[in-house]
């Protein structure tokens, strides 16, 4: 079984729709590779979400081991490292999540497709909501004491 590892509760704000989260995960030929996703954090799992068919949900279906790095740009000494391992991917409630995650990261209720990208697209891509589950946080916050907040 694996360990099941904690978000400090100074530090979630960086996983519950961060401004930057870039998520790694590993190419067939062993080198990572990272991207720039949008994540939320359910207090159990981070989720992301990818399309169907598309290399991010293929390597994680490959190996399930990522890291997710989430920082603030405007507090960059100020971060949160998880490695986890994806528990689940699926299709069920992607879309209903996809639109959550758009619109906390607009900040206003909208639906990814047709707001965020052109609706036709949602003729073409599936949506797959991937939960991972947390086995090592690094939690970092560097700024002199006494930094504002």
């Amino acid at each position: 079984m694996t360990a099941v590892a904690s978000i400090p509760a100074l530090f979630r704000d960086l996983v519950e729709c961060p401004p930057i989260a870039a998520l790694s995960t590993v190419m067939p030929s062993g080198y990572p590779q990272t991207s720039v996703v949008w994540c939320d954090f359910d207090g159990t799992w981070i989720r992301v979400n990818t399309m169907r068919g598309f290399q991010k949900e293929r390597k994680m279906r490959r190996n399930a081991l990522v890291t997710l790095l989430c920082y603030d740009p405007r507090e960059p000494d100020r971060y949160l490292e998880v490695q986890g391992r994806v528990v689940d991917m699926t299709e069920e409630g992607a879309v209903a999540h996809l639109d959550q995650l758009s619109s906390a990261y607009v900040g206003q209720p909208v639906h990814y497709f047709g707001d965020i990208v052109d609706p036709s697209f949602a003729s073409t891509e599936s949506p797959v909501l991937c939960r991972i589950l947390p086995t090592r946080v690094v939690a970092r916050d560097w700024r002199p004491h006494g930094a504002d907040s």
